[in-house]
């Protein structure tokens, strides 16, 4: 038994060494060592894990067990940005935005039409749309080249292309909402492009080995890749002289460097006021939050939530209300 618990004590070191190291996300950039990104993807199931052995060593009744729950009270906020429980807001909110990435829609725009205006958001944000996205009632829209676009009921005073790639995209739109001007930017950070035959068993990859190296070779140079798109959203966001809501498919999970980099100064709204699980991605059987709404801090969230009654896309819509003093 005192094998097995020795064992299990240096896992569970090793398990918080890697959990704590997801927070160096905020500090180093990929470019510089991409490797700690990789832990961000893990963060789950070695929270998972963590959490399990946090029970085993309170029944065990062994007094490692309290450093291990000490050190695990710093993950909290880590954690929450993947599941989270927050109060309602009694707030009343003047402001709702949608974001969607809608890159499973093979036959038109039809349903996905009718979808948004079901919701009848102020603000539709969309990424990687196919052909010229004008949803019906939205009189002032601004696109970039099928990867971006931004529909909006509300009066576009000026518009920007802030990241134009061949499939990664930034988009702000500064728009007049109750009076004042609020800078939205939509984003689609350059994705990891995995076939996914190759992440299943066939019979050109068959061993775990060679699916490692083949989702290690496609994540390390996409991290890079962020790093020079996230500079250039940056400077429209530190540069804003408005208050800004930054929506979109960032391709990339909590506590990685493109969630600090891009979230820095800005609330993570479900983080605020949203509940439950925040995935948002599930085309994998893994739990997987790509997709966000920040916002400045002189902002309001009020209602955040992840729909999933539909499925318009390997992508659930993200829907957030805001109240605009």
């Amino acid at each position: 038994m005192k094998l097995i618990r020795f064992t299990l004590t240096v896992a569970h070191f090793f398990i918080m060494i890697f959990l704590l190291g997801t927070l160096l996300n905020a500090y180093v950039p990929p470019k510089t060592f991409p490797y700690l990104n990789l832990l961000s993807l893990a963060f789950p199931v070695l929270m998972i894990l963590n959490l399990l052995l946090l029970i085993f060593w309170a029944v065990s009744r062994k007094k490692r067990g309290l450093v291990f729950l000490l050190l695990s009270l710093i993950l909290i906020n880590p954690t929450r940005r993947w599941v989270n429980y927050s109060e309602k807001s009694t707030e009343k909110p003047n402001l709702k935005i949608v974001t969607a990435n809608i890159h499973s829609v093979q036959d038109g725009y039809g349903e996905i039409f009718s979808y948004f205006k079901s919701v009848d958001a102020d603000v539709v944000l969309v990424q990687e749309y196919r052909t010229d996205f004008n949803i019906p009632g939205y009189p002032y829209s601004q696109m970039d080249h099928k990867v971006v676009a931004i529909n909006s009921k509300l009066k576009i005073v000026s518009q920007k292309i802030l990241v134009k790639t061949e499939i990664g995209g930034g988009l702000l739109c500064d728009i007049e909402v109750n009076g004042k001007i609020i800078r939205f930017i939509s984003v689609y950070l350059h994705p990891f492009m995995f076939e996914k035959t190759k992440l299943t068993e066939t019979p050109e990859i068959n061993t775990y080995k060679p699916k490692v190296k083949y989702i290690v070779g496609k994540l390390i140079p996409t991290f890079k890749i962020h790093q020079n798109e996230i500079a250039e959203i940056r400077k429209a966001i530190d540069d804003s002289p408005y208050p800004v809501i930054l929506a979109g498919d960032f391709n990339a999970v909590p506590n990685s460097y493109e969630y600090y980099h891009l979230g820095k100064n800005l609330k993570d709204t479900f983080m605020e006021v949203g509940n439950g699980s925040g995935t948002s991605f599930h085309d994998y059987q893994f739990p997987i939050r790509i997709d966000y709404i920040f916002c400045s801090k002189s902002i309001k969230p009020v209602n955040y939530q992840v729909d999933r009654s539909v499925k318009i896309s390997d992508h659930y819509p993200v829907i957030a209300e805001f109240k605009i003093d």
